[in-house]
């Protein structure tokens, strides 16, 4: 059968808790090139780790995958510096041909002889801003929409750099992977749609409770925490 969508993993990045930035809370986001095979557990990379588990990493942000095609944007737009290179947001995945324009919410995909599914797309937060040295990273994240997205382990197994990863199932193609996050962080959503994501079993529970309060025409978010620390 004819892959519905394929691409190569081009970089693998694992990161450990560290004290980055003196009076702020530690860290994971530094992640550095992993070479090998590495085992992927129920909830990620078994090498990799998040500093706070209440708002990284579990069940459903087990794996992030970034785009390596929207760099040359950032660079183009002075947002990082032209050397920038793949794992500069804090990364675990890094190809090219996939987007959140071609993925959509509750995909399925091969990864290594893992199989994952996509859970949500990334809420940027002020970590973003201290480790790239941009204070608007996180806001330039969020307004784009080019935020790359989480996966939940649906089946453990190893992966590396040269491995494929396939798209194998679509269970909700009406759903992008950018349309339904810039719904989640702008919050523009019309209540109707806002009411089926609320639905979406596919979707991240964190996710689904918030465009139920959508779907009641309550748009209020405080983001200043997330976004500025």
């Amino acid at each position: 059968m004819t892959p519905l969508l394929e691409s190569t993993i081009e970089g693998l990045f694992l990161g450990a808790v560290q004290t980055l930035w003196d009076g702020r809370a530690p860290s994971a986001i530094a992640k550095v090139r992993a070479t090998g095979r590495r085992e992927i557990g129920p909830t990620g990379f078994i090498d990799d780790a998040q500093a706070d588990l209440a708002v990284h990493g579990g069940a459903d942000k087990a794996i992030h995958h970034y785009a390596f095609d929207h760099y040359a944007s950032w660079i183009g737009e002075s947002a990082v510096p032209p050397e920038t290179s793949a794992g500069a947001f804090g990364e675990n995945i890094s190809t090219v041909g996939m987007t959140e324009d071609t993925l959509c919410i509750g995909d399925i995909l091969q990864l290594g002889t893992a199989v994952v599914q996509i859970s949500q797309g990334r809420q940027p937060c002020w970590k973003l801003n201290m480790h790239t040295g941009n204070r608007q990273m996180a806001f330039l994240f969020q307004t784009t929409g080019r935020t790359g997205w989480y996966y939940r382990v649906l089946e453990t197994g190893s992966a590396g750099v040269g491995d494929s990863i396939t798209l194998i199932e679509r269970p909700e193609p009406k759903w992008s992977v950018k349309f339904v996050t810039d719904a989640r962080l702008k919050r523009t959503v019309n209540k109707d749609d806002a009411g089926h994501l609320a639905e979406l079993s596919v979707l991240a529970d964190g996710w689904r409770k918030a465009f139920a309060k959508m779907a009641t025409g309550n748009r209020q978010e405080d983001t200043r925490t997330r976004l500025e620390g």
